[in-house]
């Protein structure tokens, strides 16, 4: 008779990216350390960067945080901020887009012309310069993709090119005002119900609901999975953060003229791509193609569509800013779209966390990255300073995210992370 004793078999290793954390303010702590180590700022400094820019401006001029001046901003910032948006999809990639202004000046140009000089009625000449738009960007990720030609060559012509292109349609008298009261005027001028307050509110709630929604979604299909998932007291915390900036948006926007247009489109857009880009095969398509062009090509990804793809969808999400932009400024001419207008977008989106080496960075980026540009900007007209500061000031807080990213970029490597 055997006087053996059964062993335990030894549990199979684990792998460390899956180790659920601990529970608890500890649990945070923990993580919280652990991001630091391995260069995972996320959106940490971006909102630091907003609540240390609003206390020194509100300290300078004593109404930065007045409800119209807020308002201003949460318009302001559409524009620049769907251009922005499709500089994410590009930067996913590890390329660059030099033709965004430009694009986004045409299909202002376009749109414009047709309604006002030739009749044609508003929303179908909406519609057509949104489709030029995308069409310029299939150009660009056709001679990209399936030529083979620098993305930065090939978007430079396009600068060229499509600016060359507004200034011929727009024609010897440079500018082309807006139809009172017509599409392009209200994107910049409309309150949601007129200014009732009742729909920031509603906005407030719903927004709240689908976060939550998602997140207890997303947290039963990993448990299901039997991958680690966040526990129900996370969740609740992560809600009611949530929930209380936005309250106290809605409330500031009501304290004024109730919910924005240009904000509710734009959050949306962002909300919709982020979706798409998080939730979809195509979207991690976009990662894979970013992480690794051989890797994605040997999984079967067809990565000349993929970039391609993005190439129109950033085109498009230009126009749309373009028309946002002319909807701003009440006409659109010859300089729409020029100027500092691509820089803006392409810093927004390095500042807001989007990495420039491909594969990592999300479209809330374009949000929180626009959201400090404007509001530096705004605080500096408020104080009357020189533009040429404004830009230095731009500049040096450029160069602050991207030489974060890159010591994050070293430091995730350095840990096996990157």
């Amino acid at each position: 008779m055997s006087t053996e004793t059964p062993t335990t078999p030894t549990p199979p290793a684990v792998d460390p990216r899956l180790l659920v954390r601990k529970e608890g303010v500890a649990g945070y702590l923990d993580e919280f350390g652990r991001k630091l180590r391995s260069g995972e700022l996320g959106s940490l400094p971006v909102v630091v960067g907003l609540i240390i820019i609003a206390a020194i401006f509100q300290w300078k001029t004593g109404s930065f945080l007045n409800a119209d001046n807020l308002t201003n901003i949460t318009k302001w910032i559409a524009g620049p901020g769907l251009i922005a948006t499709g500089v994410v999809f590009v930067l996913l990639l590890g390329e660059i887009d030099l033709s965004l202004g430009s694009v986004a000046g045409v299909t202002a140009a376009l749109s414009s012309v047709l309604a006002v000089r030739q009749g044609v009625n508003e929303w179908l000449a909406v519609l057509i310069g949104i489709l030029a738009a995308i069409a310029m960007g299939a150009v660009h990720g056709f001679f990209f993709s399936k030529i083979g030609v620098p993305a930065l060559l090939v978007t430079l012509a396009g600068m060229l090119a499509w600016s060359g292109l507004q200034d011929f349609t727009i024609g010897k008298l440079g500018t082309v005002n807006n139809l009172n009261d017509g599409v392009i005027a209200n994107l910049d001028t409309y309150f949601m119900g007129d200014g009732d307050i009742v729909w920031a509110w509603l906005a407030a709630i719903l927004a709240i609901a689908l976060f939550a929604a998602g997140q207890l979604i997303d947290a039963r299909r990993r448990a299901a999975a039997g991958l680690p998932a966040r526990p129900i007291a996370e969740i609740a915390l992560r809600t009611g953060v949530l929930a209380v900036v936005v309250l106290v948006v809605a409330y500031m926007l009501n304290q004024d003229r109730g919910l924005p247009l240009p904000l509710v489109l734009f959050v949306g857009i962002v909300a919709i791509g982020d979706f798409v880009l998080r939730r979809t095969g195509y979207g991690r398509q976009i990662f894979a193609v970013g992480g690794g062009i051989e890797a994605a090509r040997r999984a079967g990804i067809n990565v000349a569509w993929v970039r391609t793809s993005v190439y129109m969808i950033s085109a498009g999400l230009a126009g749309f800013g373009g028309l946002f932009i002319a909807s701003q400024q009440g006409s659109a001419d010859k300089s729409l779209g020029g100027g500092n207008v691509l820089m803006s977008a392409i810093a927004a989106a390095v500042i807001g966390g989007t990495s420039l080496f491909g594969g990592r960075g999300k479209l809330w980026s374009a949000l929180l990255g626009i959201l400090v540009l404007q509001s530096i900007t705004t605080g500096l007209d408020m104080v009357h300073a020189q533009q040429a500061i404004q830009y230095m000031i731009t500049g040096a807080v450029l160069l602050a995210a991207v030489v974060l990213d890159s010591i994050s970029r070293r430091t995730q490597k350095s840990s096996g992370r990157g």
